[in-house]
């Protein structure tokens, strides 16, 4: 099986070093292990063009992006589809990764599973598992959504998270070597990742530690719910996977959030609710192609706006 990990943190630093000790303990468990940091990597930024998306909805082409042969995404990516499990390793600045990360994941659109799917390229997605890493000098205060982010990334992939940690406290590069806490746990990372590469996929179940009230994604990101496209509604949201439901308190006043009957109807977790979400664009970008004598007729206004620019 081959395992492949993915830093985006100081080179030498703690991200590199959990993840590094995530990969020695699947090479112990007899995986093939490669690695890189997307700092040694050529990126370029997504633009937000919509080409990959409209190749497939107008045309039925291929989803190839504009960049494509350009930079390193195309290598990378190959490399991704091939391994059977990840490990993710990025700091967190601020309550989110690391925005190389940012950079690096606004590229996969046109590798998105669903949308080779919908091109009629796959039919399904490989099967593949992800233990993810963030790490950062504060307490969880300050690295709140952070995992959560990362995860949004995962089953942009459909890739089954099966384990995450966070070591805070860790303020200098190297300083998580000094927190055997927190590397016994990324070693139980890599275990996890790698073990769950050996079972049925179908039966792959998220093996560590829970981050919060969600029971499907397992964070700590809730939200009122407001109506989707198609007019579903649910009281509470995970704002990361979208798990509908409520809370309620148990005999003893502890509160847990209780899934809906149809709470997994718009998750993002599952490619059915990726799918669900690709028709609701389709539908409105139909909308603005019925419009789009109105647009233009507006669009002078701004493109003969000439303020001074600085760059």
């Amino acid at each position: 099986m081959k395992i492949l990990g993915i830093a985006a943190g100081r080179k030498n630093g703690n991200s590199e070093i959990l993840m590094k000790e995530a990969l020695l303990a699947a090479e112990e468990l007899g995986a093939e292990t490669s690695w890189f940091n997307l700092h040694d990597a050529k990126i370029i930024p997504c633009t937000g063009c919509e080409v990959c998306t409209m190749r497939v909805a107008m045309k039925h082409e291929s989803p190839d992006c504009v960049h494509k042969g350009k930079d390193d995404m195309d290598r990378i990516m190959a490399e991704l589809s091939e391994a059977d499990g990840l490990v993710v390793s990025v700091p967190s600045f601020c309550m989110q990764p690391q925005g190389i990360w940012r950079i690096f994941t606004d590229r996969w659109l046109p590798y998105e599973w669903a949308l080779q799917k919908a091109a009629g390229l796959v039919e399904k997605a490989p099967d593949r598992v992800a233990g993810l890493i963030t790490c950062g000098g504060s307490t969880q205060n300050w690295m709140t959504m952070t995992l959560a982010s990362l995860n949004v990334s995962m089953f942009m992939q459909s890739i089954k998270v099966v384990d995450m940690m966070m070591a805070t406290g860790v303020a200098r590069p190297g300083h998580v070597v000094l927190k055997d806490n927190y590397i016994e746990q990324a070693k139980k990372l890599g275990q996890n990742v790698t073990n769950s590469c050996t079972i049925d996929y179908d039966k792959v179940e998220y093996l560590g530690e829970d981050q919060g009230w969600c029971p499907v994604c397992h964070h700590n990101l809730m939200k009122k719910g407001a109506p989707h496209w198609d007019g579903l509604t649910f009281k509470y949201e995970c704002a990361m996977c979208g798990a509908g439901g409520d809370f309620r308190a148990d005999e003893s006043g502890d509160v847990k959030f209780v899934l809906a009957d149809n709470g997994l109807e718009h998750c993002r977790l599952f490619t059915e609710g990726r799918e669900n979400h690709g028709a609701e664009i389709g539908m409105i970008q139909k909308t603005f192609f019925e419009n789009i004598g109105e647009a233009k007729a507006k669009m002078p206004r701004y493109e003969n706006y000439k303020p001074r620019k600085i760059l």
